[in-house]
């Protein structure tokens, strides 16, 4: 059995001496693993650097085996980042988010394009808003999206101000006031609404991560990767620090 795609490395292990188990998100075979030869160690280790973009070859004899991968490095992304370390940290939670939270071997072809798009917006000045609403795309991947056009308890599309922590809806500053402790704010840029500050960045990362924890990686019995906690405590530590200049 072979097949080709175009894929994105999500990460590696040790196999051997030489040798990596390889885990890639390819754009209509979904995760998938597969053994790298050679991509442990040396030059063809550099191909399987997380974030790069590969055209993949997957090849077994039974569709139930392992296999093995051949893969040509399409694009070094990571390497382009090894000099913005905040960059590089938000392209290892994209990675290790997708390998939390993808069945194996099922395919999610929205969300590997919105991936490669994130990818290619690391450039841009609002390239932090744009990973938080990556995250809102895999929730809605994944059957979790968040309903943020109009007021749960009314209806009502103006004045929206807060997300429920239970349906993922928004809710409007009158239905919402008295419960507003219970509620997460809704950044505006979520909703499309002017340029996220960096507390309003914290708190988009403070609602995707509730409910890919709560409703996707619970159920699996998983808790959110480590490296997607690293980066919502560094975004919160640069937010304070901004906060403490004002």
């Amino acid at each position: 059995m072979e097949w080709r795609d175009d894929a994105i490395v999500l990460g590696r292990r040790a196999h051997g001496e030489h040798a990596a188990v390889a885990t890639l998100f390819a754009r209509a075979h979904g995760r998938h693993l597969g053994l790298a030869r050679g991509g442990g160690h040396g030059k063809s280790a550099s191909v399987y650097e997380i974030g790069n973009r590969v055209a993949a070859q997957w090849r077994a004899r039974l569709p139930e085996h392992l296999g093995n991968w051949t893969c040509e490095l399409v694009e070094a992304v990571s390497a382009k980042l090894m000099d913005a370390p905040a960059k590089l940290e938000a392209l290892t939670s994209c990675a290790a988010l997708l390998d939390a939270v993808l069945p194996e071997r099922e395919p999610h072809e929205g969300l590997y394009d919105a991936t490669r798009e994130l990818l290619a917006r690391f450039d841009e000045p609002e390239w932090r808003a744009d990973y938080v609403r990556w995250e809102c795309r895999c929730l809605a991947d994944l059957g979790f999206g968040l309903d943020l056009d109009s007021c749960a308890a009314t209806g009502v599309v103006d004045d929206l101000r807060y997300v429920s922590p239970k349906t993922g809806r928004a809710v409007s500053g009158e239905a919402g006031a008295p419960y507003a402790d219970r509620l997460f704010v809704l950044p505006g840029f979520l909703r499309g609404t002017g340029k996220a500050s960096g507390s309003e960045l914290v708190m988009g990362l403070e609602i995707t991560g509730h409910f890919l924890d709560r409703y996707v990686l619970a159920p699996q019995t998983k808790t959110l990767p480590g490296a997607r906690v690293r980066l919502y405590e560094r975004w919160r530590r640069d937010a304070k620090r901004r906060e403490d200049k004002v």
